[in-house]
């Protein structure tokens, strides 16, 4: 029996890059689980006791809950993790999990959820983001240059790169100039029964920050006088809600079983924001409903226009209305059956079946 472990920059929400993390642990459960960062918030999925964390975690709690602060850090701490007792290494990464040192002759298959975004294609948009003077943006770019050098020296260190969409494929190509193997995230559609029932209102489940464009919905929402539901939170809800009209309801952090519901009761998916791949998409799909989603990256490959959903072209307020008429147009020919359908090949089976294979194959 070879000895595994599982690697993921950090545990402190439960967001789509947590759940493929908690699906690798249910194929291996004997795994151990390495992490930079922890929350007691993912208790009940990631047990603490069978989770070991870096160093950092014994930093004032200030600093732990500003992780962007300590990112010059990440480098060397992931280093830092002995996984010497290993045979094979499963890192779940977006940006520095990757980057663990092993022996020559343990394995290490990465599932690359995004080549490191806020140094590479969505940089200049992070800096721009954090609204800080030209000192601040001086120092940002210096140690984005230095986070550059080592993400490329990093993802040498890996065996098989797994990209989590055609999007990622390409972005990686790009920024690594590596090729890599296609396996789509799991979205567990079996716990989502699909549904005719409508009370009119739209959805969005997102985090809230900036990149999500959810601000390009809600003034949408707000010229079309429809209701709109947003189901998260994050640091942009203060500005979001000051945005809105009464038509559009927060509803904050919801659970599994609660968002369920709204998939279930609502007239479509709005999703504004471009996603290397979109689990929120999909889940509202296997409740049979339509998304209206922004045509870029992994909403292109899971959503099929005119039959599980519409696009809009570029995140104008003007478009994503105009998106919106059009569902509501063509309303009477969205098949739930047809759009569950699609939802069930993004299922957990599919990616437990790949992702066994692939080791098996491979390993």
């Amino acid at each position: 029996m070879k000895k595994i472990a599982l690697v993921h920059e950090y545990l402190t929400r439960l967001g789509g890059a947590e759940r493929v993390l908690k699906q690798l642990w249910d194929i291996y459960p004997e795994a151990d689980i390495y992490t930079l960062l922890y929350n007691d918030r993912v208790s009940k999925v990631f047990p603490k006791k069978k989770v070991h964390t870096s160093f950092l975690q014994k930093l004032p709690k200030f600093l732990r809950n500003r992780p962007k602060f300590l990112g010059f850090l990440y480098p060397t701490v992931i280093e830092s993790f002995d996984l010497s007792q290993y045979d094979l290494i499963i890192s779940s990464t977006n940006s520095f999990a990757k980057g663990v040192v092993i022996n020559s002759n343990t394995k290490h298959i990465s599932y690359c959820h995004a080549p490191t975004t806020f140094i590479w294609d969505e940089f200049f948009t992070y800096k721009k983001d954090q609204k800080k003077g030209w000192f601040i943006n001086f120092w940002i770019s210096l140690l984005a240059h230095y986070l550059r050098q080592w993400d490329r020296q990093a993802v040498d260190r890996v065996d098989i790169l797994i990209a989590n969409s055609r999007t990622t494929q390409a972005r990686i190509k790009k920024y690594y100039r590596k090729d890599s193997i296609l396996i789509y995230p799991p979205v567990d559609v079996n716990r989502i029964k699909p549904t005719k029932d409508n009370k009119g209102f739209f959805l969005i489940v997102s985090q809230l920050t900036p990149y999500k464009k959810i601000d390009v919905a809600i003034e949408a929402f707000n010229k079309l006088g429809l209701p709109l539901v947003i189901i998260g939170d994050g640091p942009d809800k203060k500005r979001l809600e000051k945005l809105s009209e009464s038509n559009i309801k927060f509803k904050g952090f919801l659970n599994d079983d609660e968002i369920v519901k709204y998939y279930q009761n609502c007239r479509a998916f709005i999703f504004a924001g471009k996603d290397d791949f979109g689990i929120a998409p999909v889940e509202a799909m296997a409740a049979g409903k339509p998304v209206l989603a922004y045509r870029q990256g992994g909403a292109t490959e899971t959503v099929i226009e005119g039959v599980t959903g519409e696009f809009f072209d570029s995140p104008i307020v003007e478009l994503l209305a105009d998106g919106v008429r059009r569902i509501i147009e063509n309303e009477d020919k969205y098949n739930p059956d047809i759009i569950r359908k699609r939802a069930e090949e993004f299922g957990t089976d599919v990616f437990i079946k790949k992702i066994k294979n692939l080791v098996e194959e491979k390993i």
